[in-house]
């Protein structure tokens, strides 16, 4: 915003579109120490599309929390993979965040407590969380809850700062001690909710759960329908990661059979994928029509055959280069660059699955 060029933009009008935390987080994370920043509407609803993300989360887990107290609150139990996993991250996030903002690296911090909320809490942990909280076992289901509520808390203080408002209104509907969340501690690393193991498992279950689901996406196979899942493993140790972690395989792959071992062999026809320390071998003839996908890519190889076609006769037609402005040549030169790429896909697709 400059004062001379008269294109400043009022606050309340930004407050009264996407609330004062939207605003707030953007301002005090959007810029690094010595730059200006820049004013973006795209960048406010961004973060107001991250705050609603964070009420919908608090919202579920409030809902399952079943009148938790603060009392009642046990991180002693026996817990699964992502309930070590969640609590590590939060740990590691706590230690950086607090450093960065010793710092006033305040951009730093909320690229750090985004990912952290966004990709491990929201997306992640709640979606694994279910599966206790959906089951039979209540042991299972109070730990859960637990660390549900402990995790929240403690990234609601973390958030505190740069979202006050929605913070503060999530936190006192958690079991929680204190007035207001604006007097309460800082949150402290706990060295005794670091769990590097479960760490690793958790890696190469997302890595495993990513693979399969960009291959459906890939083939058009919805995650409703059921397939057939092998999974070799490089080793006894790495198998014995894919035993603990089964359940999280069968719930999130949606496999109608799941074989995991070592020493198994690829099978006719199946779509393979080399991960660190597995192969995953999705055989075709469980998860599509071979004939009509092979069909289906044809007609879209003639349609960007055509599209390349026209790239090239205007872009080898004279009186369009020599009239067109640049921009609109590059335009069509990137145009032409992802049409061929495209291509080139489709092509490589079909030789794959006539192979």
């Amino acid at each position: 915003m400059s004062k001379s060029l008269g294109n400043g933009v009022d606050p309340m009008d930004v407050i009264e579109k996407y609330g004062a935390d939207s605003l707030r987080f953007f301002l005090s994370t959007g810029s690094s120490p010595g730059n200006d920043l820049r004013f973006y509407w795209e960048k406010v609803e961004s973060t107001w599309n991250f705050g609603n993300k964070i009420w919908n989360a608090s919202r579920f887990a409030l809902m399952n929390m079943d009148g938790l107290k603060v009392e009642d609150i046990d991180l002693t139990g026996e817990k699964s993979i992502a309930d070590k996993w969640i609590l590590t991250r939060l740990q590691q996030t706590i230690k950086d965040v607090t450093r960065l903002m010793d710092a006033y690296e305040f951009g730093e911090v909320g690229r750090i407590l985004y990912n952290f909320i966004w990709d491990d809490f929201c997306d992640w942990y709640i979606e694994m969380a279910k599966l206790p909280l959906y089951g039979e076992d209540e042991a299972a289901k109070h730990t859960t809850r637990s660390v549900l509520a402990y995790v929240l808390d403690e990234t609601m203080r973390l958030l505190h700062p740069m979202m006050p408002f929605i913070t503060e209104e999530i936190w006192q509907h958690l079991p929680h001690e204190g007035e207001s969340i604006t007097v309460s501690s800082w949150p402290v690393k706990n060295d005794d909710f670091i769990f590097e193991d479960a760490v690793k498992d958790m890696d190469l279950l997302k890595e495993i759960i990513r693979s399969v689901r960009n291959t459906r996406a890939e083939l058009n196979v919805p995650m409703s329908k059921q397939i057939e899942l092998l999974i070799q493993a490089s080793s006894d140790d790495v198998l014995d990661q894919l035993t603990r972690g089964k359940s999280y395989i069968e719930k999130f792959c949606n496999p109608a059979t799941l074989t995991m071992a070592t020493g198994l062999t690829a099978p006719e026809k199946s779509m393979s994928q080399v991960l660190s320390g597995v192969e995953l071998y999705l055989p075709l003839a469980g998860l599509l029509d071979l004939d009509a996908e092979i069909s289906r890519l044809e007609n879209e190889l003639k349609k960007l055959d055509k599209e390349v076609e026209r790239v090239d006769k205007k872009l080898s037609n004279a009186g369009f280069l020599a009239k067109a402005p640049e921009k609109v040549i590059e335009d069509e030169k990137a145009k032409k660059a992802d049409y061929e790429t495209k291509r080139e896909a489709v092509r490589t697709r079909i030789s794959e699955l006539e192979g």
